[in-house]
């Protein structure tokens, strides 16, 4: 037996014999009595409280968006209960429900009485239009998520409320057809890509002169970024033929013809354009199974020298710090949209050996929960 199957066993048996101890009546009650262990205890009720309540909590969150609470009081300041009920058109004791509730999620505040406030988190997403786009979506997730079992137990090709919603020709219908929609798809696809792009730019930098190609680049919220902080970086949008040109003149609007290319295309279909230095995959590769995100990888690396990068960018599963984003939130997500999981960064690295590239690298990011990134070379 080697090594690795000793330390593996090991660490069987101390889970298995940790777990019966945590489990125990008998050490819960000591625990209880020792300061030390009753904070450690204290944290771990809390946390798992937490767990319970969490639903709860993102309903909360959803009722202060959804209402124009934040709104509300980000324009006012400072309302009582019974005038925000009056704005709100709720009850004054349905009022008071939801401040108290907000209140405990840092959401609202009260520094005196009857005098409500955003408080510290309220304010941060009250002035984030992006964040409040993505938890208004988040409904449909809820919505699949209302029976678990049932979501999980299902063929993962049967239709779901997040399924439907990300079919790419629904989001492409004109603004007469399905006008709320489109705008939320935008918001949607701006928001989590500058998310990510926040993250890119913290951690990484592209050489003076680089031509960057982003595949899958929607309307070329993640290029936009990049081209602003790279003045001289070329960029190279990849895209169905429909997509391809509204981000096309959105990016040669604001950069010009000289910077900007666009290329109509289906990236699993059809080649990759040739001649780029960076090739950029955000939050791409996890809304794939196994075999179309290999074949996606094996795809670029055809068309790309020796020495060019792939920039991998997405939230990824085992993250440090984002354990939690990265496999319950995702994992659950992609699941109910149909296709797709979250990867870890040696997964990714893993996978884009086996496409062809020569070698990879991982780069930590300030914010794992929005995004890491997994560099792969030609």
């Amino acid at each position: 037996m080697s090594d690795s199957r000793d330390l593996s066993s090991w660490k069987l048996r101390y889970v298995a014999r940790r777990n019966r101890v945590f489990a125990s009546p008998r050490f819960q009650h000591w625990a209880a009595k020792l300061p030390l262990i009753r904070r450690i205890a204290t944290t771990r009720a809390g946390q798992a409280f937490d767990i319970l309540a969490g639903f709860t909590y993102s309903q909360t969150l959803r009722a202060c968006v959804e209402s124009g609470l934040f709104d509300l009081l980000r324009a006012e300041t400072v309302l009582g209960a019974s005038e925000i009920a009056a704005r709100l058109g709720l009850s004054e004791a349905a009022t008071l429900t939801l401040l108290r509730a907000a209140r405990a999620l840092d959401l609202t505040e009260e520094p005196a009485a009857d005098h409500w406030m955003l408080g510290e988190a309220g304010a941060v997403l009250a002035a984030d239009e992006g964040a409040q786009a993505m938890i208004r979506h988040h409904r449909l997730l809820y919505a699949d998520l209302a029976d678990p079992l049932a979501l999980l137990k299902a063929d993962r090709r049967e239709p779901t409320a997040l399924s439907r919603y990300w079919s790419y020709a629904g989001a492409l219908h004109g603004a007469a057809q399905r006008g709320e929609d489109t705008r939320e798809y935008s918001e949607l696809m701006a928001a989590s890509q500058g998310f990510v792009a926040d993250q890119v730019l913290a951690s990484f930098a592209f050489p003076q002169g680089a031509r960057l190609l982003d595949v899958g680049g929607g309307h070329g919220a993640f290029l936009s970024r990049m081209g602003e902080a790279f003045p001289s970086l070329h960029l190279g949008l990849f895209d169905l033929p429909e997509v391809a040109e509204t981000g096309g003149q959105i990016l040669r609007d604001r950069f010009g013809d000289d910077r900007v290319a666009a290329h109509p295309g289906n990236f699993f279909e059809d080649e990759i354009p040739a001649g780029y230095d960076f090739v950029s995959l955000v939050r791409i590769l996890h809304d794939h199974d196994d075999e179309p995100a290999a074949n996606l990888l094996a795809n670029i690396h055809r068309r790309l020298a020796p020495g060019a990068q792939l920039v991998i960018a997405e939230p990824m599963a085992r993250a440090p710090g984002a354990e939690g984003m990265g496999e319950a939130f995702f994992g659950l997500y992609l699941w109910a949209m149909g296709s797709g999981r979250p990867r870890s960064r040696d997964e990714i690295a893993q996978m884009a050996r086996t496409a062809g590239f020569a070698r990879t690298r991982a780069i930590d990011t300030p914010q794992p929960v929005n995004a890491s990134i997994v560099v792969a070379t030609a």
